[in-house]
């Protein structure tokens, strides 16, 4: 990688419209970041991927880490290039003009961070009837309670998120310091019992084949699971504009908020083998998002920590629906600024300035997925949700990763194309390509996802489909044409892309 000198401009202001504030620091990004990442992955994902290979949990971890931290490097380059908000859908457009494609993509990304926001709904509504029956202030609770509290705590968030970035990321640190102190009570529960003797670490090396499918399958499967609890770091991009001097301080930032993360997970993974049996791994994934409950139940015995932790993990939880709700809405705000969705989406607060349409928009799209997925009381709820955000993103990934190698091919033919700037990040020359093959891999059907995942994922894709041809007439309607010009972008207009290198 290599950095220089001159600045890169901001998106310039677009007459006529309000802009987002530029509050985010470093640290206020760097809590943004780890908090995301965190948050409710582990809760949501860690019982399935020990049921899968057992002891060697830490390993689906390490893999999907290595995988998002090589398109990570991917996404720096081009957010210091690019620095908006519409973060992959602009990417996409960048390298291919396809204003299909751009929507599709901007899309998927929409739905990952309401699906992502789902799930962290219905972990924290388990976990929150998990703390009142623990504590015996109540029986099981109903799937209807259980809806009731997901519905009501998205409703909340979006309160939140009108308030303003600098109130969600003032929260956000407050829950994230939370979301750390919760994992560092599984860590602590897992040490405790290695230091009393009665764990054997050469468990962390064992293999167990619970579901026959081998280790190679075993483990791929795991980590395409694992890669819900990587994701996040995506969703900083789409805070770009409301991120002071971007270009200096998101490639840092980034790596070392995935660097924190990964070693969150790892001392996790290594704590619940410690404390589980083999046969307490193999049936841990029934627990869904109160699987590190029973890893603290189980190595605490004496002490009452199973009655507080619940209830650290619901402010836990929250934090990642904050900030994937966050992420939705400014990606919807920046898809409407260029043009792609309808521009009434854009549309900001006069003295909050925060996208109030976008936001009450990915709100009522959270509200109907929640209660689609819940009114089956037979389904697997938070696997099925966590495995379609991560086959969502995947997909993403794949093409962010092209999208980089197309745009670098063009900055070598022509190095004044585009915003790009001799101040901005370049990740090593092999990583996209690497990146690219890896996320196609673990998106593919090999991985034996369940076929309610691609179902889920499907429809919500043909749901884009039905968007983007009602913008198209509505763009038709209000005399707007597709190549009108926003901001220093314009969708749909060829000559306004960065030139293709002769011959193609």
């Amino acid at each position: 990688m290599s950095t220089t000198t001159p600045d890169v401009p901001s998106a310039p202001p677009e007459s006529g419209e309000g802009e987002l504030k530029r509050v985010l620091g470093p640290k206020l990004l760097l809590l943004f970041i780890v908090g995301d990442v965190l948050g409710a992955g582990i809760y949501a994902v860690t019982g399935e991927m020990a049921g899968m290979v057992g002891g060697i949990l830490w390993l689906p971890f390490l893999l999907a880490f290595a995988v998002a931290t090589m398109t990570a490097f991917s996404y720096l380059e081009l957010v210091t290039h690019y620095p908006q908000a519409a973060g992959a859908a602009l990417y996409t457009h960048k390298a291919f003009g396809i204003h299909f494609v751009t929507f599709l993509v901007a899309f998927a990304v929409v739905c990952s961070g309401i699906t992502s926001a789902s799930t962290s709904a219905n972990v924290l509504a388990q976990n929150f009837f998990g703390g009142l029956e623990v504590n015996g202030w109540m029986g099981e609770a109903n799937p209807g309670a259980v809806m009731g509290v997901a519905l009501g705590f998205m409703v909340l968030l979006a309160l939140i998120n009108l308030r303003g970035v600098g109130e969600s990321i003032k929260f956000n640190v407050v829950l994230t310091l939370v979301e750390m102190t919760a994992l560092c009570i599984v860590i602590g529960v897992g040490f405790f019992a290695m230091a009393q003797g009665g764990s054997d670490l050469g468990q962390i090396f064992v293999f167990q084949d619970n579901n026959d499918k081998g280790l190679f399958l075993a483990v791929t499967a795991a980590t395409s699971i694992a890669f819900f609890a990587m994701v996040g770091f995506e969703d900083s991009v789409n805070m770009v504009e409301e991120t002071k001097d971007p270009v200096r301080i998101f490639p840092r930032t980034m790596l070392t908020g995935l660097g924190i993360a990964v070693l969150f997970y790892m001392l996790v993974a290594i704590s619940a083998v410690a404390v589980l049996s083999p046969t307490e791994l193999s049936r841990i994934g029934e627990a869904e998002g109160e699987a590190l409950l029973e890893v603290v139940k189980q190595g605490s015995p004496d002490f009452p920590v199973d009655r507080v932790f619940p209830f650290l993990a619901v402010f836990a939880v929250a934090n990642t629906a904050l900030i994937n709700m966050l992420m939705a809405s400014r990606l919807v705000y920046g898809m409407a600024k260029q043009n792609v969705l309808p521009r009434p989406l854009g549309k900001v607060l006069r003295v909050r300035r925060t996208p109030w349409v976008a936001i009450i928009f990915t709100t009522v799209l959270a509200l109907f997925l929640i209660w689609y997925v819940t009114s089956d009381p037979e389904s697997n709820i938070v696997t099925n949700l966590s495995s379609t955000t991560a086959l969502l993103l995947l997909c993403v990934f794949t093409v962010v990763n092209v999208a980089c190698i197309v745009l670098r091919r063009r900055r070598g033919v022509d190095p004044d194309s585009g915003p790009s700037s001799k101040r901005a990040f370049n990740s090593p020359t092999v990583l996209p390509y690497l990146a690219g093959l890896f996320s196609l891999f673990l998106a593919g059907p090999w991985v034996e996802r369940d076929p309610i995942v691609y179902q889920i994922a499907g429809g919500l894709m043909v749901l884009g489909i039905v968007l983007w041809v009602l913008t198209y007439f509505l763009n038709r309607a209000s005399n707007r044409k597709r190549g009108a010009p926003v901001g220093d972008v314009l969708i749909g207009r060829d000559e306004d892309l960065p030139p293709r290198p002769p011959g193609r």
